[in-house]
């Protein structure tokens, strides 16, 4: 299993599990989506050096954001 490390937006610095390594990642987040698309190669492929990992960089909210409840 992969992880996905995640850049900017609202989920900024958050690991999470990957199955499969996609070019997008749609991740739930409050009553919305956010996307991320990935960057770069995985990182640490080899047997021995940890988990691999997987850069997303923030894209888009799939809805607005709001901060505060009606």
């Amino acid at each position: 299993m992969a992880l996905a490390r995640l850049h900017g937006g609202p989920l900024d610095g958050q690991i999470i599990p990957l199955e499969d390594a996609d070019d997008k990642l749609i991740v739930p987040y409050s009553e919305t989506q956010v996307v991320y698309n990935r960057r770069g190669e995985p990182q640490n492929t080899g047997e021995g050096d940890g988990p691999t990992e997987v850069d997303y960089w923030f894209e888009e909210n799939l809805e607005d954001l709001t901060l505060e409840d009606d």
